[in-house]
């Protein structure tokens, strides 16, 4: 205010000039290419029709009908944002001394709907106090979409996404390609279109936007070639994930070690509205979507509201490495999922395991089944079997202790992370003090506890209930048959 404007006192009355000749240039800009402005209130939850994109859609049609690309709708709306407020701290009459601080006031905002040629539908939301915070929102899979057809890449779509391709390695190829320069060109293309508050003058003095991530939604899609398929494998992952190593499996989908309480907690929904089911996991500021997309398709959504989640900086040129996160926590799910759909283990492991092991000029001790020690060990590896990678010493040895029922010392823990680590089944993370379970590690724990938990532990107890009544029915025949023939071999006590 002083140093690049020239004025002569920083005032909260200049934000408002900024703002006010901002605002008069928005309603200019619209007048003249004939842009509707949308004055929206807060949108009514209990209607399914009532999003700011629902007022917008017959914009947005409209232009893709005449094939116009541009800003089709302007929506102006009032919303809570962090910008600068000011107060006068000179206690002297007619002295203005203002000190400056941020905080949370509900302030104009105008949206800029687009409908670009890359991108298809976006927009981009500028707020009109200072420093003028502002939002780019846009779909990958669009873009994605307009570049296969201009390859003349065949394809069947799937609501936002594919359900078929002639040339599935180039579409590949299509979506790797995208990165940070195709944001950032979106963005330099459209601020040169629209108003905002910053002068060319303030912006060749350097005034102007940074763009970083907000939110980056990462998206696999599994499509099966039945429907019927498709909701019996879904149906079974729910029922598979009832129960087991929740909510501590969320802290790892995300990789990243629970080394003491996080204050923010571990969500785990699994419900299902009319007919559609969903599993939610959530972790810190980000979260998991699983559900099936039109009936046919497994889709698995990784939505990173906040980088630092997974340890990414959120500048946008670092959008490649969070991708490439976000994609492994996808993979390691259906690692996990698949693991958990297909137990069984092989019986070279299994030997292997039961018998103490030498690797790595080292010898160690065994992980028989049975051996209370070794169940609680796989029972807190499936506790965090979603994630793969990030518990440490610290935050399993809480977990095998409470499933021990008794003292268990980190001299202990060391030990058994020796153990799983000479067998294979975990591996230290570089330059860390944290592990990640391999593939054998995830196989063996799932293994383990269901077939103590949901195998042998019903078993044992199938003659009461909660057992079936059909279980029950045939135990007890079997066991007058067995009377019977103790009787006839004149066994029985005497009386």
């Amino acid at each position: 205010m002083c140093g690049h404007l020239g004025l002569p006192i920083p005032s909260p009355a200049i934000f408002n000039r900024i703002g006010t000749r901002f605002r008069r240039e928005v309603k200019t800009f619209a007048a003249r290419h004939d842009i509707p402005i949308l004055h929206l209130t807060k949108p009514d939850r209990t209607r399914w029709d009532d999003r700011q994109l629902d007022h917008v859609r017959p914009y947005l049609d409209r232009a893709q009908r005449r094939g116009h690309f541009g800003v089709v709708a302007i929506v102006c709306a009032q919303e809570f944002q962090r910008v600068f407020g000011a107060v006068n701290r000179s206690a002297k009459p007619g002295v203005a001394s203002f000190d400056f601080r941020k905080e949370e006031r509900r302030v104009g905002t105008y949206y800029f709907c687009l409908l670009d040629r890359d991108f298809g539908p976006g927009f981009i939301k500028l707020c009109t106090y200072f420093p003028y915070p502002a939002k780019v929102w846009l779909n990958g899979h669009e873009w994605a979409r307009r570049q296969a057809d201009r390859e003349g890449i065949a394809y069947t779509p799937l609501a936002n996404g594919f359900a078929s391709c002639a040339a599935p390695a180039r579409l590949q190829g299509i979506c790797d390609r995208f990165g940070p320069a195709d944001v950032q060109r979106f963005f330099d293309t459209w601020s040169a279109v629209i108003p905002t508050p910053f002068t060319d003058a303030d912006r060749a003095a350097g005034y102007w936007w940074e763009l970083s991530m907000r939110q980056v939604e990462v998206s696999r899609t599994l499509v099966f070639d039945d429907p019927r398929r498709a909701r019996a494998f879904f149906e079974a992952l729910v029922a598979d994930n009832v129960g087991v190593g929740r909510p501590q499996e969320m802290a790892v989908v995300f990789a990243r070690p629970l080394r003491r309480p996080t204050t923010h907690p571990d969500r785990t929904r699994v419900f299902a509205p009319g007919t559609e089911g969903r599993i939610d996991f959530a972790y810190k500021h980000s979260r998991v979507k699983q559900y099936l997309k039109e009936g046919r398709a497994l889709r698995i959504e990784t939505v990173i509201n906040k980088p630092a989640d997974i340890g990414v900086r959120a500048r946008l040129r670092h959008l490649p490495e969070l991708v490439a996160k976000a994609r492994q926590v996808n993979q390691r799910l259906l690692m996990i999922e698949r693991a958990g759909q297909g137990g069984a283990v092989g019986s070279a492991l299994i030997e292997r395991i039961h018998q103490p092991y030498a690797r790595e000029g080292q010898r160690t001790g065994a992980l028989r089944f049975g051996d209370p020690r070794a169940m609680a060990l796989a029972g807190a590896l499936c506790c965090v079997v979603h994630a793969v990678t990030g518990f440490t010493n610290h935050s399993l040895r809480g977990l095998v202790a409470g499933l021990l029922g008794r003292a268990y010392s980190s001299q202990q823990m060391t030990y058994d992370l020796r153990r799983l680590r000479l067998h294979g089944l975990i591996q230290r993370l570089p330059h860390t003090h944290g592990y990640q379970l391999t593939p054998e590690g995830i196989r063996v724990a799932v293994f383990y506890t269901k077939l103590h938990q949901r195998l042998l532990g019903p078993l044992l107890e199938a003659d009461r209930p909660p057992a079936s009544r059909e279980l029950r029915r045939a135990l007890a025949t079997i066991d007058h048959a067995i009377t019977d023939y103790v009787a006839l071999a004149r066994l029985r006590p005497a009386a």
